[in-house]
């Protein structure tokens, strides 16, 4: 005899399913130190930026508010004049004059640089491979020849009686040219050594645009030439979309390399002549290292800064906006 229990249960049929028992929930375990880590990973990188940038600027800030002639410096006095040095530099004619061509100069420069890198850069990826191999060669002993001697032969170029630019061009005719000084004015100084600075900085860019080139597929070529299109289309199409992150970034850092150039316009008639050459980091050296007006150096440092801020502030509300670093 069968139970009552076992009576009620249909034959076949399965016992009531017991409830689904929900997965344990997952332990918040290092929480805190994951969000913690990434600032761990990049304090050693803040605190080498607080010394070696911040620490330097604050003082060039605080010695700007001062009275630092080469008597103070001796004895040890600080005499604070407030804002009197940055009034007397913005007072200044002069002042305004060389800010100008800095600007001019570096915008020209900076211009010039990426035009000739990027058709540089162009014919490297259409060369042959020991065409190409050449070019490049050359282009690394341009950029790894130290500056002075890269000077020394440009001024050897560029000299009024034994050039061999003049000789060359008295050859092809141009006898003007003979015994042409191409220092003897603010203007044409400039334009030597807006050639020298364009010799060595052309390398380093053309080939981090040649980089960015090589990373675009042959496919989308070959698919814009089937659409019809034409070589300069194909480049504003294909090519100028994947190179356009890295002419930011390479307009921002030329901007940063040939504003505070200094080297060159040195070695190449110390600001003059009469001083129809010079620029902000000469100025700011005559009137420091060269005139021991500390305070009143620092004042046009501080003033440089502030446009290396403003000419570079575009660059900066990108790095702002976009994420990991796509800027296009």
């Amino acid at each position: 005899m069968t139970s009552t229990k076992e009576a009620a249960t249909p034959t076949g049929t399965l016992p009531p399913a017991s409830p689904p028992v929900s997965p344990p929930a997952p332990r918040r375990r290092g929480r805190t130190g994951e969000r913690v880590a990434p600032y761990l990973l990049i304090l050693p990188a803040l605190v080498s930026i607080l010394v070696l940038l911040g620490w330097p600027t604050v003082q060039m800030l605080g010695i700007s508010l001062r009275k630092l002639d080469l008597g103070e410096l001796v004895s040890g006095k600080t005499v604070w004049v407030g804002f009197a040095n940055y009034t007397a530099t913005l007072t200044d004619p002069g002042f305004w004059t060389i800010t100008i061509r800095t600007v001019v100069f570096t915008l020209a420069i900076v211009l010039a640089t990426l035009l000739v890198a990027l058709a540089v850069a162009l014919l490297m990826r259409h060369l042959g491979p020991v065409i190409r191999v050449i070019v490049q060669v050359t282009l690394v002993l341009a950029w790894a020849t130290p500056v002075v001697a890269t000077t020394t032969v440009f001024q050897w170029i560029f000299d009024q009686q034994y050039g061999i630019l003049n000789k060359t061009l008295d050859k092809l005719g141009f006898h003007s040219f003979i015994g042409y000084s191409w220092f003897s004015t603010g203007f044409s100084t400039l334009t030597v050594i807006g050639l020298l600075i364009l010799w060595g900085a052309v390398p380093f860019v053309a080939f981090t645009l040649y980089a960015g080139l090589l990373g675009v597929p042959k496919e989308q070529y070959e698919a814009a030439g089937i659409d019809g299109a034409s070589p300069w289309q194909a480049f504003w199409a294909v090519s100028w979309p994947a190179i356009q992150p890295i002419m930011t970034m390479m307009t921002f850092l030329s901007v940063l390399w040939d504003f505070k150039v200094f080297a060159q316009v040195w070695a190449i008639r110390q600001g003059g002549p009469d001083g129809g050459s010079t620029t902000l980091p000469i100025s700011l050296y005559l009137k420091g290292i060269g005139g021991s007006h500390f305070g009143a150096a620092s004042a046009i440092a501080s003033l440089m800064l502030l446009m290396l801020l403003l000419l570079t502030a575009r660059y900066v509300q990108l790095l702002v906006r976009t994420k990991e670093g796509d800027l296009s």
